[in-house]
């Protein structure tokens, strides 16, 4: 036997420093030489060297003394720390390093199988194609062997002495013009160094059916080289890897791990996998204590007849036995058969796709709809997405950090955590899987974020996502109900978040309107638009804390009296979304509480009548203005109301009433932004109602009385209006003087028409 050692030349390569001389010689140099060869010469017929020559031939010879020496040195690398430093930066998670090489072992049989089509000998009689894993506890390895196509010497050397070299990769340069080597897994030469994530030292002995001897490969962690030798165990083909496991990885050597793992990462590999681990073998043992008491009983009888003198031929009862499982290590395949995802959707009855969800996910709800599709082409990729019949119970954490997509490439499992690489954030409550055919095994968040595989796929995820949306939303029952009060705020999410699909989720929105009866049925905006009055121009919206407080409120009564619709924002994320969405299909959506409120189209008598109001109540505005000061921007008539004395309007682009208070709980707002986002204040009065009226008289008769009513309005504007009162105790004290002020005007008499009460 011989031991060959070879160090990977590409890594270890130490040279000494090479000199390298070279010689400058400058044009202007060479000119100066001349120059001065000329003077000399003229030196002969006496006549005088000038000094700017002099000068030259000195600089000519500083140049010839700065002749450059250049020294070139090649880069040196510890191997062991650079493998370190590759591994550790792909791998972060030491389970997946079972998935590397069981995918390897995949390759090695896929190989094996398209080698075969053209040269059957490598079968070699054995066809079976299979990957074996079992684990040893006590000598603390790990055995990984399959019946693939194995490796020579040569490929032992070329494939695993060379960092970052793969196999697969080359061997698929070969048949990249037959379509069918796309099925390979492994793409990318470091997945056979995740071993050394739990192993300090590997073994890899491997037979090549072209090649007549079994070779060993050998390494270990903190080596700069590795052995090949010739292998005294022969192996009939394929390869088997031994991994000595480092301290603290000796789970991996329990055959309850390695099953876990394989069921995670390499389920639906199309080779069937054996993990040697325990399992509950059952068996059938005699039950003593049940035995014995039948035999007591049937002594008892045989005994009193016997007694009796009676014939007793009753048999002798036999031995009881019963059940028991004993734990035993055998081999058992691991892995499940054909992914539901890899075949043929109208093969799928929609039962499989309903028990796929629930097992898959730990959902115990059928999905409201799921969707089965394959994307060809340049890129290539198979996926089923589900949407959940409820919302989890944890929907706060799923919105920070999703597993809602379980991302495999080539029917390896990569992950189910990638923020939102896969899928925008406001739709993390869809579930669903993905099999990429493009994207490498050792796929990072770095890789998800930059390829365009994964924006391509992204793009088709969401895509039909709206789709199944849709066709939730246009069935003929209570589906997208139960949609919406699980999910709604995700999609109200998506209208701030996503400008590229607002007009698909404004589709999908659903409110509370004015039109929604007692029931409160669920209205869309296509709803809203079609049943429009043709004066109406906008949509109209009101937000408050609930259906009653919306309802209630005073900005809707001018609208209410029109017959038009307003829509009811009762979440707190309603007032933000709209203020995104701002127009559907071309109608404006404007908030009722704001100032300029458009009402639709006015004749020429309405604007005439208006501007005449506005001039006959220019001097009380004007008034109340002064009397309020600076806690009003200004005092005009309004156009909105019919019954309600005064409200309280913001500015178009700040802060509504309801936004403000919700901003003012926040437990990290920033004041600062407060201070100008705050809407400026406008007051409108009605100029139909008594108190204005009334308001108006005491202005000329009793100012002081007047300014004392004037802040009272103010202040139940506030509250009617939605804002809160800055000084509560100031606002009781206005009310309990009015009070008064009743109770004194009425006097203390009784009222009339007083009845005696009736002594019985």
């Amino acid at each position: 036997t011989t031991t060959t050692t070879t160090t990977t030349t590409t890594m270890m390569t130490r040279m000494k420093p090479t000199t390298v001389v070279r010689c400058h010689a400058p044009s202007r140099a060479s000119a100066a030489k001349a120059k001065t060869k000329a003077t000399t010469t003229n030196a002969a017929t006496s006549r005088v060297v000038p000094a700017a020559v002099g000068g030259r031939r000195r600089r000519c010879a500083g140049v010839a003394r700065a002749i450059a020496t250049e020294e070139t040195f090649e880069y040196q690398a510890e191997v062991h720390r650079l493998m370190d430093l590759i591994v550790n930066s792909l791998y972060s998670n030491k389970d997946v390093f079972l998935r590397e090489l069981v995918s390897n072992a995949s390759d090695a049989c896929d190989k094996l199988r398209f080698t075969s089509l053209s040269d059957s000998s490598v079968m070699a009689g054995n066809e079976e194609m299979r990957i074996k894993i079992r684990g040893d506890p006590e000598s603390k390895t790990l055995t990984i062997e399959d019946t693939g196509i194995g490796m020579s010497k040569e490929d032992l050397v070329s494939s695993l002495g060379t960092i970052a070299r793969s196999g697969t990769a080359k061997f698929m340069e070969m048949l990249k013009s037959q379509s069918d080597g796309e099925n390979l897994i492994g793409k990318f030469g470091v997945g056979f160094y995740s071993a050394f994530l739990v192993a300090d030292k590997i073994t890899v002995t491997s037979k090549n059916p072209s090649d007549t001897a079994t070779w060993v490969w050998e390494s270990e962690i903190n080596s700069s080289s590795y052995t090949v030798k010739e292998s005294e165990e022969a192996l009939t083909r394929g390869t088997k890897i031994v991994l000595h496991l480092k301290e603290g990885c000796e789970e991996y050597a329990t055959g309850e791990k390695l099953s876990s793992l394989v069921k995670t990462y390499s389920e639906f590999i199309s080779f069937p996998i054996d993990v040697w681990a325990k399992q509950n073998k059952e068996k059938e043992v005699e039950d003593t204590a049940s035995t014995q008491a039948l035999k007591e009983a049937w002594t008892k009888k045989k005994i009193e007849a016997e007694a009796k003198g009676e014939e007793f031929t009753e048999p002798e009862p036999k031995p009881v036995m019963k059940k028991e499982y004993e734990q035993v290590e055998n081999w058992s395949t691991a892995n499940n058969d054909k992914p539901i995802w890899v075949r043929s959707p109208k093969d799928v009855e929609q039962e499989s796709y309903n028990e796929f969800f629930k097992s898959t996910f730990k959902e115990f709800l059928d999905p409201l709809a799921n969707t089965h599709f394959a994307v060809e082409g340049d890129i290539e990729f198979r996926s089923i997405l589900f949407v959940p019949g409820m919302a989890p119970f944890e929907q706060q954490d799923m919105m920070q950090k999703s597993r809602a997509i379980k991302l495999f490439v080539r029917r390896v499992f990569i992950s189910d955590e990638f923020d939102e690489s896969l899928l925008p954030r406001y739709l993390t409550f869809i579930r669903g899987v993905v099999d990429s055919s493009d994207l490498p095994l050792n796929v990072s968040r770095e890789i998800l974020q930059e390829s365009r595989i994964v924006r391509v796929i992204r793009k088709r995820l969401v895509r039909k996502t709206f789709d199944m949306l849709k066709d939730i939303a246009a069935r003929d029952n209570d589906d997208y109900d139960t949609f919406w009060d699980n999910f709604g705020r995700n999609l109200k999410l998506g209208v701030i978040e996503d400008s590229d699909n607002r007009k698909d989720l404004a589709d999908l929105l659903r409110f509370t309107t004015s039109k929604s009866g007692n029931e409160g049925k669920l209205r869309s905006l296509e709803q809203y638009v079609t049943d429009m009055p043709e004066a109406q121009k906008s949509i109209y919206f009101v937000a408050a804390d609930n259906r009653a407080a919306a309802e209630a409120s005073p900005f809707l009564e001018k609208l209410k009296q029109k017959g038009f619709e307003v829509l009811y924002l009762i979440d707190p994320i309603d007032e933000v979304a709209m203020a995104n969405l701002a127009t559907y299909k071309d109608t404006p959506i404007v908030d009722a509480s704001k100032e300029a409120l458009d009402l639709g189209d006015e004749d020429e008598a309405e604007k005439a009548k208006r501007a005449e109001l506005a001039e006959e109540f220019k001097t009380l505005t004007t008034w109340m203005k002064e009397c309020l000061g600076d806690q009003v921007e200004k005092v005009e008539v309004s156009n909105r109301l019919t019954d309600t004395p005064c409200v309280l309007v913001t500015s178009k682009f700040g802060w509504s009433a309801n936004m403000e208070r919700i901003m003012k709980a926040q437990a990290m707002g920033d004041n600062r932004a407060q201070d100008y986002m705050k809407g400026k204040k406008t007051m409108e009065i009605n100029p139909s109602s008594p108190v204005i009226a009334q308001l108006r008289k005491q202005k000329d008769a009793d100012e002081a009385l007047a300014k004392d009513n004037c802040q009272l309005l103010f202040d139940t504007a506030l509250l009617t209006s939605g804002f809160t009162v800055d000084s509560p105790a100031e606002f009781a004290a206005r009310v309990f003087k009015l009070m008064t002020a009743q109770a004194i005007t009425e006097g203390e008499a009784p009222p009339g028409g007083a009845i005696d009460p009736e002594i019985v």
